[in-house]
């Protein structure tokens, strides 16, 4: 096995892992919460570097990432294990798995950039399971990646820590996080997880330069007041800016949820209106295909630039990022640098 980073020895063959914002002080012989970083003679080690089970080439949409590197297709590959617990999750069956499964298979950092490459894909994400318990793997494969000119994303639940986030700066350009809630007792009671941690992540993403958007699950019941959008909406305005694209999401019962009912679409239609309301320039609907609130509009005049339709994306009023009834900017990654 691959030994970890961010980790530090304590007595008795004891770790603490500070990768992730529980910050488990590890006994010899167990692991984390994540169920992937282990403690084997006072040394810790990250069990799934190189270990695989989901690989695809995606819709850069599909993460979903509506200004980075929009219409391109994204190399994209999960494992097993996550740092949170949550009761909807949709990938459920990867996500809290355990390394026994014998469908995991091998891919180096190496390959893994060569099969980007040959897949015609312009960035490598890191998706299906939370990518920040893989932090070994992603860094290595990206610092590849980077080299060869390709785009590197995290689809992430945004419980890393400032010293996981640190040695992701370099390499890391697109970070796409889960705000599951504006609320810590649903993280709590829901994801088994805090708000703040992911909170302070986000905003620090956004300091070291990585292009943030933002997802927000929409459950019924659980965290669709307008009260707590509202506070969401806020404090994404105040600390990552109006241009930061944020998408609402329907819910669809899943895994240990399966009681609750799927969001109105008409609930969502509220929340991106109020959204606009308040100043985001970029908010969308997600899960809601063909719905025109996929779709990008310019900030300024109101005029369609690149219409969504599920994956399938067509840019049709941008010129070099300006908007070609008004000329306002659209503020979106184009290329890599």
């Amino acid at each position: 096995m691959h030994e970890a980073r961010l980790y530090r020895k304590l007595e008795d063959d004891t770790v603490r892992c500070s990768l992730c914002a529980h910050r488990c002080t590890i006994k010899e012989g167990r692991q984390g919460v994540c169920g992937v970083r282990i403690n084997r003679g006072g040394t810790l080690y990250a069990a799934t570097f190189g270990k695989v089970i989901a690989e695809a080439v995606d819709p850069i949409e599909k993460k979903p990432l509506y200004h980075f590197l929009p219409g391109t297709l994204s190399y994209s590959l999960g494992t097993i294990g996550c740092n949170f617990h949550c009761a909807h999750c949709q990938n459920w069956q990867i996500s809290q798995q355990t390394l026994e499964m014998e469908s995991l298979r091998d891919i180096s950092p190496e390959q893994g950039v060569e099969r980007a490459i040959r897949s015609g894909s312009a960035s490598i994400a890191w998706t299906y399971n939370e990518p920040a318990i893989w932090h070994e793997y992603p860094l290595a494969m990206g610092t590849l990646a980077r080299q060869k000119g390709l785009g590197t994303v995290y689809v992430t639940n945004g419980y890393i820590t400032e010293e996981g986030l640190h040695e992701l700066a370099g390499m890391l350009n697109a970070f796409r996080v889960d705000i599951k809630s504006f609320s810590d007792t649903f993280y709590r009671k829901v994801c088994g997880g805090r708000l703040q941690p992911v909170l302070d992540a986000t905003a620090l993403a956004k300091e070291l330069g990585m292009h943030v958007e933002t997802v927000t699950l929409v459950i019924p019941g659980q965290n669709d007041s307008m009260e707590e959008m509202e506070t969401l909406i806020r404090w994404v305005l105040e600390n990552l800016g109006p241009d930061t694209p944020m998408h609402f999401t329907r819910f669809h019962p899943d895994y240990k949820m399966l009681d609750a009912r799927p969001t109105e679409i008409r609930a969502l239609e509220k929340i991106y209106e109020r959204a606009k309301e308040l100043g985001v320039h970029y908010p969308y609907l997600g899960n809601v295909g063909g719905h025109p609130y996929e779709s990008t509009y310019c900030p300024s005049c109101g005029s369609p630039v690149i219409e969504r339709s599920g994956y399938a994306v067509r840019i049709r009023g941008l010129e070099e990022q300006t908007c070609t009834e008004c000329g306002g900017r659209i503020e979106y990654v184009s290329e890599i640098r």
